[in-house]
């Protein structure tokens, strides 16, 4: 198993940044990609930003430009540098891990953006 421990989250006013962490330990071989995705009240989760193993990166559009995503490989740990930050940024930000064929899951951090 694969565990996923996120931080960083918390309110934020309009225009300032965060920087969200997260952590994986357990039984890791061989991860092929690791990425946010967010979640907004009476949305659909959606991938926001995704880095994989040979180094490339995938950003939903409303983030181009303003989301940076990074890895530490040595630290098995990915972060999210959001800066420019708007209110519909708002939402639980999970943490997601793909290694083969199975995927996981962080426990979600809040990011709650206000104008």
């Amino acid at each position: 198993q694969v565990q996923l421990v996120e931080s960083g989250g918390g309110p934020v006013q309009a225009g300032g940044s965060l920087r969200l962490s997260c952590a994986a330990s357990g039984s890791i071989f061989s991860i092929n990609a690791m990425g946010w995705y967010r979640q907004a009240p009476g949305q659909e989760r959606e991938l926001v930003a995704r880095a994989t193993s040979g180094g490339s990166t995938n950003y939903v559009d409303s983030v181009k430009g303003r989301f940076t995503i990074s890895r530490d490989i040595a630290k098995n740990t990915v972060y999210l540098q959001m800066n420019s930050l708007k209110p519909e940024d708002t939402g639980v930000y999970y943490c997601v891990l793909r290694q083969g064929s199975s995927w996981y899951w962080g426990q979600g951090t809040q990011v709650t953006v206000s104008s």
